[in-house]
């Protein structure tokens, strides 16, 4: 696991801390699972970001972040009845 410094205002730290509370959880699990939810429900970043993981250099990962033009593999599938 990575450490990660977080700021946020009071008032949402107030609720996440009695959310916290109520569902007797850690505030850190609260956090993990709504960065997973937030990644799992944007799949079109989230296919962008994974092929900057796998890029091989700054290039290939610079030109991936400026197409705009980006297809999922399941459109290109579609789109071409594959």
């Amino acid at each position: 696991m990575q450490r990660l410094n977080l700021t946020i205002d009071e008032k949402l730290y107030e609720q996440v801390r009695a959310f916290s509370f109520v569902q007797k959880k850690s505030i850190s699990q609260i956090i993990r699972e709504s960065l997973t939810e937030y990644i799992n429900n944007n799949a079109h970043a989230k296919q962008k970001a994974q092929l900057v993981l796998e890029a091989e250099d700054e290039k290939e990962i610079l030109d991936i972040l400026a197409n705009d033009d980006f297809v999922s593999h399941g459109d290109f599938k579609s789109k071409f009845n594959l």
